[in-house]
């Protein structure tokens, strides 16, 4: 179970996801395959990951440890974003994507990360407790249905808008699921989120809601030229991301949520990928 741990705790598996869910971006709107594009979101997932772990155990160290001490103890974990760094770079050089389109995506990783960093400068950061889950999913939904969506002249607008509000739904969803997870070390680090700034009751009633709009509008699926299978599909992975939330109430571990929970997005990928069979 060794390569496991390694797997999910150096954000390999969340960014085979990434890669999943811009594949399924292409599956539900028909979208040509870009092995260039997979490559360059898997390895600005891991960068950005990577680098999000990294200052986080960084600044949030406890001890007298050293700047040098840090790397060497976290050396391995240095090694994948460097790796993850260069090979976002590779893949840039190599595609097509304007700076214009990724520009976005690097601001909005920044601004998630900048409540990490212990400073004057971003303590208003820290406040913005919606903004965190909100940005995270925007984010999530900007990479792996934005950017493919720039890739072809084709996509009709409706479905895109269609597939945009599914995917930023579905994020939002999973987002508070981790923010609840984590309520009480956030709170011990002064970091900010819906779970933070949310009665559990409040919460629980957001994510109903959420899950009725999404669960609800989906079947105007017509309106937006979508096909019934493919729909059938998302539906299919809102009503299983709901069963995990109420999972998540309970006590669970760490594979639960590192492989089960981000294991919802590479599970809507494969049931839209079934469905279009």
């Amino acid at each position: 179970m060794k390569w496991l741990q390694f797997i999910l705790s150096h954000s390999i598996f969340i960014s085979l996801c990434a890669v999943a869910l811009c594949w399924q971006t292409n599956l539900l709107l028909q979208l040509p395959d870009d092995p260039f594009l997979f490559g360059f979101i898997f390895c600005s997932t891991l960068c950005s990951y990577n680098l999000y772990w990294l200052l986080s155990k960084f600044f949030f160290r406890t001890g007298n440890i050293s700047l040098w001490g840090f790397i060497r103890r976290e050396f391995i974990q240095f090694m994948v974003f460097a790796s993850a760094a260069a090979g976002t770079l590779y893949f840039y050089i190599y595609n097509s994507l304007e700076p214009v389109i990724v520009l976005p995506a690097v601001i909005l990783t920044l601004l998630y990360a900048l409540p990490l960093i212990p400073s004057g400068i971003n303590r208003f950061t820290k406040k913005l407790g919606v903004l965190k889950t909100i940005l995270l999913a925007f984010t999530w939904t900007y990479v792996t249905v934005w950017i493919p969506i720039r890739f072809s002249e084709t996509v009709m607008p409706e479905a895109g808008w269609f597939i945009l509000t599914r995917r930023f739904g579905f994020m939002l969803m999973l987002c508070i699921i981790f923010d609840s997870r984590d309520i009480a070390i956030d709170k011990i680090r002064g970091l900010r989120s819906l779970a933070t700034e949310l009665t559990p009751r409040t919460l629980r009633w957001l994510i109903f809601i959420i899950f009725i709009i999404l669960f609800g509008t989906n079947f105007t699926f017509p309106y937006f030229g979508m096909g019934i299978r493919p729909v059938m599909a998302l539906q299919v992975s809102t009503v299983a991301l709901l069963l995990v939330y109420f999972l998540s109430t309970k006590k669970q571990g760490y594979f639960f949520y590192y492989f089960f929970v981000d294991g919802l997005m590479l599970f809507s990928a494969l049931v839209t990928y079934i469905a279009g069979k």
